[in-house]
């Protein structure tokens, strides 16, 4: 699996928003400016995960995005997946886009792949907005702390 920028960019705009919960809609230019990614881009990602059902918008002066379930309740693989496709590292082994290999019948490799696709998909699926958000605030207080030393 190669995350691509704009399954990066969905990951990171999906974190700014988990720090955000509950506190109403988040403009485009706060998430854009948060996450260091290019508004027009940030914009088609929100759509995809706006159609996608992660996410929900307001409009006018006080609108923006808003996540449109609890962070617990939102797991990283499923926005991977809307950004990029399965999570296999090769389509042979891809549950959702199997695609046959010549090979396939008498390919070494093809339990390493499989393995690497349980494995990174396991990984995602058992690891929630809220998870990547509590990590994100570790990280910043020891960040504060190394500053206060």
């Amino acid at each position: 699996m190669r995350l691509s920028t704009r399954g990066e960019y969905a990951s990171r705009a999906m974190l700014e928003l988990a720090v955000r919960y509950g506190q109403g809609p988040v403009p485009i230019r706060i998430i854009s400016l948060s996450q260091a990614i290019p508004q027009q881009f940030l914009e088609q990602i929100l759509l995809l995960l706006k159609r996608a059902g992660y996410v929900k918008s307001k409009k006018g002066p006080a609108g923006g995005y808003y996540l449109s379930r609890p962070p617990a309740e939102i797991n990283v693989a499923e926005v991977i997946r809307v950004m990029d496709g399965p999570l296999a590292p090769i389509n042979c082994v891809s549950v959702m886009e199997h695609e046959p290999c010549p090979l396939e019948e008498r390919c070494g490799l093809k339990w390493l792949w499989k393995e690497v696709r349980d494995m990174v998909a396991a990984h995602l699926e058992k690891t929630s907005f809220e998870d990547v958000l509590k990590r994100q605030l570790m990280i910043n207080q020891t960040a504060i702390k190394r500053r206060k030393r």
